[in-house]
């Protein structure tokens, strides 16, 4: 018997007439599982949302919710709980009464609602707000009663569609772990939207990552950071993002920028490469690359340097000590096993 809230996507296509949102994605999502969607804009993310909760039809493909085939299942018979960007709120609703309305809808006892809804305003930390309006509510507050709303419901899957997005900075720091906690304490399975890829990587137990309506990798946050599958994923993925530079590979080593760096490949003979170095892990050392700070981006306990390496530009990011000043020539290396190499036809990881 599995558990509420698996997710299967098989061969979904969404075609806006010429247009393919989406080409063909498959994924699962199993049971209490913090699943994230992340990707550029237009990238297809929302509307495979949008199909798993059945406001849009796919052209072709099924989805399967706990084993059963929804594809043209109604979107009010899935048991889906969602919360949008907007948040959705009835402004001539009291809190109280917006946590209260999807209950009212299915018809419960009004015996059972009142004590449903503190208990999910509670669990929002929002029990002291019930009388107010939400035009009476700050932006954080307002996505709490929208949290409520979902949670109210006790649904076997939670939707979310870029719902820390209309917060300033602090407070999609605070809310983000608060969901978190929340996902874990409730042991809902949980699909996430969003393009901000730091927000992916700590909220979630796996992610797809979609270019142009395509999945082109899907893993934990750890494998697609560590072991990007292809040159888009290893350009998107990461702050500053990896470098990516052609190189020569011969036995093991890679000729960058006239010079040679060890790798931990093992691929025979010799060919053209991209290479990639993730900004962090690039290090200052005598028999490396020789390189110009061009720029310095101090961010306080950490710098970003633009640098030149013999007309090859490249981005490292380095501790608040010693950090060398803009104009100064530094020499740069990478361990082998922080080499990453693709292939510049195919674009995929070697």
């Amino acid at each position: 018997m599995i558990g509420r809230g698996q997710v299967k996507f098989r061969d979904i296509v969404k075609m806006h007439g010429e247009f393919a949102a989406l080409k063909g994605v498959n994924f699962d999502i199993e049971p209490g599982e913090f699943f994230a969607l992340l990707g550029p804009s237009g990238s297809g993310k929302s509307t495979t949302l949008r199909i798993l909760a059945g406001l849009d039809a796919p052209t072709a493909g099924h989805v399967f919710i706990d084993d059963k085939d929804v594809t043209s299942t109604d979107a009010r018979d899935r048991d889906i709980a969602m919360v949008f960007q907007s948040y959705a709120l009835y402004p001539h609703m009291t809190v109280a009464e917006n946590i209260a309305f999807p209950l009212e809808m299915a018809r419960l006892p009004k015996a059972s609602i009142g004590p449903a809804v503190q208990d999910a305003a509670r669990k929002v930390k929002i029990e002291h707000l019930l009388d107010r309006k939400p035009g009476q509510l700050s932006g954080g507050q307002q996505q709490r009663c929208a949290l409520a709303r979902a949670i109210v419901r006790k649904a076997r899957l939670f939707l979310l569609d870029e719902p820390l997005s209309n917060l300033d900075a602090k407070l999609r720091l605070e809310t983000r772990a608060e969901l978190k906690k929340l996902q874990r304490s409730l042991g809902v399975t949980a699909v996430y939207v969003t393009h901000d890829q730091e927000e992916a990587m700590t909220l979630a137990d796996r992610m797809a990552v979609f270019m142009a309506g395509e999945i082109q990798q899907v893993g934990t946050p750890a494998e697609v950071f560590t072991q990007p599958n292809s040159i888009d994923i290893a350009g998107f993925i990461g702050n500053p993002p990896m470098n990516l530079v052609p190189a020569h590979y011969t036995n093991g080593d890679i000729i960058v920028a006239g010079r040679r760096l060890k790798t931990a490949a093992d691929l025979a003979g010799e060919r053209e490469v991209i290479a990639g170095l993730r900004p962090s892990a690039l290090r200052i050392s005598p028999d490396g690359l020789n390189a110009r700070v061009d720029l310095v981006e101090d961010l306080g306990d950490t710098a970003v340097l633009d640098l030149n390496c013999s007309g090859t530009t490249m981005r490292m990011r380095v501790g608040d000590h010693d950090v060398p000043r803009e104009g100064d020539t530094i020499c740069v290396t990478a361990r082998p096993q922080d080499i990453h190499l693709f292939d510049p036809t195919t674009r995929k990881r070697l």
